[in-house]
């Protein structure tokens, strides 16, 4: 029976290790945007990696009816008129490209996984392979990231930003 238990575990430990190895791969992939299966109780010192990216799913956290539920990223003020501004922490980037209209996206490119670190003339920058995105819908404006940075969720509320 432990010979049983030993063989999973080593299974296991396997395949979560052979999961996060392809994480930031060159080869035309995502950049490590794919989510992989939890580890499990099993395999003692291993733990899933957490996703970099989304993958279209909905994001879960929704406002209560007394306020919106979330983290407080800003006051209004402080997202310029056709610019934005990077939040690291939360690798996550706002635009305000008209005045008063808001807009979030990921802050992790989609050519390689880096967090994107400026918003400058029009174009949310990545500093690693020169990647730039508009700040109205973060359209690729300059490549080689593949696709546009994929949409957050925030909710203005008074003067202040809340990523939800």
């Amino acid at each position: 029976m432990t010979s049983s238990a030993t063989t999973r575990r080593t299974v296991l430990f396997a395949s979560a290790a052979a999961l996060t190895t392809g994480c930031g791969s060159d080869d035309g992939g995502d950049g490590g945007t794919t989510t992989s299966a939890p580890a499990t109780p099993d395999a003692p010192g291993t733990s899933a990696p957490a996703a970099t990216g989304t993958t279209g799913a909905a994001p879960s956290a929704t406002p209560s009816p007394s306020g919106p539920a979330g983290t407080a990223l800003a006051k209004t003020s402080e997202i310029p008129v056709g610019g934005g501004k990077v939040f690291d922490k939360e690798k996550v980037v706002v635009t305000q490209p008209e005045a008063g209209e808001f807009k979030a996206f990921s802050a992790v490119c989609t050519h390689q996984g880096c967090l994107v670190n400026k918003v400058a003339d029009g174009t949310i920058d990545c500093p690693c392979h020169g990647s730039k995105f508009k700040v109205t819908d973060a359209a690729v404006v300059a490549g080689p990231a593949p696709r546009p940075l994929p949409a957050k969720q925030i909710t203005v509320s008074g003067d202040s930003i809340i990523l939800t």
